[in-house]
């Protein structure tokens, strides 16, 4: 039986009413994404319809998901709170502190010792407020959540950027900050911009070399990684419904990486043999007496252009495969044109290591259409010429591709099987010569490509692939080898050829395992005790931020002026840093480490105008705080762009920066800033960028007339005794100016709570 099966009852029963008074108020039929925002509004029935991309609008989540890293902060928000339980069903999943580096078993046990504290604190507050709690080696969030918690039709919101993988069972799913979570959790409304709609016309079917990721890596190479932005990608056509739940939610993972709010595919038959498949075959019972109102509607799909801002159409059945990279994860390559790419940008062609795996392709189609070209390497006498990981999404998954005899494949090809966690995908990774930061190329089937994301050196050359293709390219050992029409030799001699991978979208056998690693909550958790050492360097109880003085910012000094891809990574690094996520004042020592000053082209160099002399970004910081002297941070496109963490926004703020002003934002970042009560601002002329110098004091005019759409003045002081002033729009709307006022948004709540 699934979890929480009344409150989807609940959700079932009134969705006919909910979308036939929505029908009538929006005056035209409805997509699948219209369906499930307009059902989930705070205030229902609806009563208006909303401006796509323009309208603030509140919703009622049914559900919230948190990952080890980021659940540390939410749930310190939440202590915060005042609440005795949770509202809304809610779960942590421990996944991103376990470290990859000498195989599954061996690294969980060395993690269950390094990260104690912090699991203990994540068990104990979780049974205390009354969350399911997955531990370390349950499997890695997005897996666990699609396996067991995702239905069609609902809402979740999760503490990952990657939580929109629940729309391949037809979930508005959507990555948010700790404290978007904290207002869920504590019974408020959570607010949203109401999305642009951008839709995706699948035809044909998939076959051969292709497989769901090419999907997505295609998309990504058309809208790029910001042009999915401020929208919801809904994927039909027959060509979609062709592909199985899995697949769907691997395109709806990595849509993340084109800026997309989130991802969704309507409910068929492949949802619902999944859902039984994982022994929800009630929730398949109601979904198919509701199943009308599970998808779009008739005239959307027959005319989409209609209905949606953008219409993009793909033919499954012409479509490559495709790798994209190095660095970004939009730089699209089909695979016949791959090999040229390498040699003509001068690339490093030998391939390291390949990785298959995490939260987007390690379901058990994906590990069995893997296993099929490992078992091919070894029947044909093929050695692989590169290292080879396989990461498990769950222990779900690892127990019965195990069973089923697909691991041993993997070993006797000589691959290494990690703990069931995100392990290199998230930079936990202890990869052995890469202190070295030699140029290198790897290959993988996760998500996110960033320089330095996956092993720390700066010269890894990271592409994405399907898990088919990067098994066949370790094996080959070589970027420019083309499985469709390049053949190897193999150890006798011979020139041999890859067949066609094959596998299961679904095990045969059912699913089995024998310890899911699920820990239900007490009944009654007001007799259970946080865990927390005050002398703790991984936790720290928070302290709430200072509201706004009521005066406009005077007497700013420029921090750093970021110069190009500016992403979470760069201003809240992972990797090594993810031990303190639960530490404020200790994860701040790494705010904006990897930014690139404008001013020097260098990382961790910036001005100290106090002293005249270059440091690090947090230590300049720091002196800047310890003097009572605000900063500014200048930012260029997409700032912010990548992770939901909010501990890079959160960092600035207790570090005293009081504004982001960028040329724009990605929409988490954004919305992460305005929760911790920090200005983010765009510049009206992105040309103004250019205005800012090194030495510039800075004053941020209009606050104490702070409005919804109404400009700012920011005033520049140069050290040459001119001055220069523009204007910076902001998106605020009023209860988020209340947020600024307050000195976060969490103040208010806790005022609420105590009134």
């Amino acid at each position: 039986m699934a979890f929480d099966i009344d409150m989807i009852k609940q959700v079932y029963d009134n969705l006919g009413n909910k979308l036939a008074i929505a029908r009538k108020v929006v005056g035209k039929p409805l997509t699948l994404t219209e369906k499930i925002l307009y059902s989930h509004l705070w205030d229902n029935p609806a009563v208006q319809a909303y401006k796509r991309g323009a309208d603030y609008v509140d919703f009622a989540p049914d559900r919230v998901a948190m990952q080890d890293a980021t659940a540390q902060m939410a749930l310190l928000q939440f202590m915060q709170a005042g609440r005795p339980k949770v509202a809304v069903p809610s779960t942590v999943h421990c996944d991103h502190l376990i470290q990859a580096e000498i195989g599954a078993v061996k690294d969980l046990a060395t993690a269950n010792v390094q990260n104690k504290e912090v699991y203990d604190f994540l068990s104990s507050v979780s049974n205390k407020y009354g969350l399911g709690f997955w531990k370390p080696g349950a499997g890695i969030i997005h897996q666990v959540v699609l396996e067991n918690y995702a239905f069609p039709g609902g809402m979740m919101i999760g503490t990952d950027s990657h939580t929109p993988n629940a729309g391949g069972l037809g979930m508005i799913a959507i990555g948010v900050g700790g404290a978007d979570a904290c207002d869920v959790m504590a019974g408020l409304a959570w607010e949203l911009k109401f999305p642009k709609l951008i839709g995706v016309k699948l035809t044909g079917k998939l076959s051969g070399w292709t497989s769901a990721k090419d999907v997505i890596l295609k998309v990504a190479g058309i809208l790029t990684v910001k042009g999915g932005t401020g929208a919801i990608v809904e994927y039909f056509g027959e060509g979609a419904r062709s592909l199985s739940a899995t697949g769907k939610g691997t395109i709806c993972n990595m849509g993340a990486e084109i800026g997309a709010t989130t991802s969704i595919f309507g409910y068929d038959e492949k949802s619902e043999a999944y859902l039984r498949v994982t022994d929800r075959s009630d929730i398949a019972d109601l979904a198919n007496q509701v199943k009308a109102h599970l998808t779009g509607d008739d005239e959307v799909y027959a005319n989409p252009a209609l209905y949606f801002d953008e219409v993009i159409e793909i033919d499954l059945s012409t479509l490559e495969p495709h790798i994209n990279g190095p660095f970004t994860p939009d730089l699209a390559w089909p695979i016949s044109k791959f090999a040229a790419a390498v040699k003509e940008n001068n690339w490093p062609e030998k391939l390291e290591v390949g990785l298959i795996g995490s939260c987007t392709n390690s379901s058990y189609e994906d590990i069995s259409r893997a296993a099929s070209l490992a078992q091919q390497a070894v029947d044909k006498h093929l050695t692989a010429k590169s290292e080879f990981t396989i990461t498990p999404g769950s222990e779900q998954v690892r127990f019965t591709v195990d069973r089923d005899g697909f691991l041993n494949t993997f070993d006797k090809m000589g691959g290494i099987v990690l703990a069931n966690a995100c392990g290199p995908c998230i930079g936990q990774w202890a990869r052995h010569g890469a202190e070295k930061q030699e140029r290198n190329s790897i290959i993988t089937s996760f998500n996110r490509n960033f320089a330095k994301r996956a092993d720390g050196n700066p010269n890894t050359h990271s592409f994405v692939a399907s898990p088919e293709v990067v098994t066949a390219l370790a094996i080959a050992g070589s970027l420019t080898f083309n499985p469709l029409t390049d053949t190897l030799t193999n150890n006798k001699g011979e020139q041999v050829k890859l067949d066609e991978p094959t596998g299961w979208e679904l095990p045969t056998l059912g699913f089995a395992v024998e310890d899911a690693g699920y820990q239900a909550p007490a009944e009654d958790g007001s007799a259970v005790k946080v865990l927390v050492d005050e002398k703790s360097a991984r936790l720290q109880l928070l302290e709430p931020f200072k509201e706004w003085e009521g005066t406009d910012l005077t007497g700013l000094k420029l921090l750093i002026k970021a110069k190009g891809k500016c992403t979470t990574d760069h201003i809240s690094m992972a990797g090594p840093w993810l031990k303190f996520r639960g530490h404020l004042d200790n994860i701040s020592n790494n705010m904006l480490i990897g930014a690139i000053n404008f001013a020097n082209d260098k990382a961790e160099s910036v001005k100290n105008q106090l002293t005249g002399q270059y440091g690090s970004v947090p230590a300049t910081q720091r002196a800047y705080k310890a003097a009572g002297i605000g900063t500014v941070v200048v930012g260029d496109e997409n700032y912010g762009e990548g992770s939901s963490r909010e501990h890079a926004a959160m960092e600035p703020r207790f570090l005293g920066v009081r504004a982001i002003i960028v040329k724009s934002f990605a929409r988490i970042h954004e919305t992460n800033l305005k929760k911790q009560g920090m200005l983010g601002l765009t510049f009206a002329n992105p040309a103004d960028y250019d205005k800012v110098q090194e030495n510039d004091t800075i004053d941020i005019v209009g606050l104490t007339t702070f409005a919804p759409g109404k400009p700012l003045s920011i005033v520049l002081h140069h050290e040459d005794g001119t001055s220069e002033s523009f204007d910076a729009n902001h998106t605020y709307n009023e209860q988020q100016i209340k947020w600024f006022e307050a000195g976060a948004a969490l103040n208010i709540i806790r005022k609420n709570m105590a009134s």
